[in-house]
């Protein structure tokens, strides 16, 4: 898949010193960066929060549940 095909959530790079200090909003606990889907997983909330241009969304209501 080219760089043009590609999503720009998917492509656009979190700044690492954001990934240090976010948490999870309902757990307040640690998140996984998920780079190649573009999301922040919340294992404790089973919770995957987007990414959209470079800006992780912390909305509950915007995340995906994890089976």
């Amino acid at each position: 898949m080219s760089d043009a095909l590609v999503p720009l959530s998917l492509t656009a790079e979190v700044d690492p010193r954001l990934l240090e200090i976010l948490v999870c909003p309902i757990t307040h606990g640690p998140l996984v960066y998920d780079r190649e889907a573009g999301e922040l997983i919340s294992n404790g909330a089973k919770l995957a929060y987007p990414i959209r241009d470079g800006v992780p969304i912390m909305l509950p209501e915007e995340a995906r549940v994890l089976d």
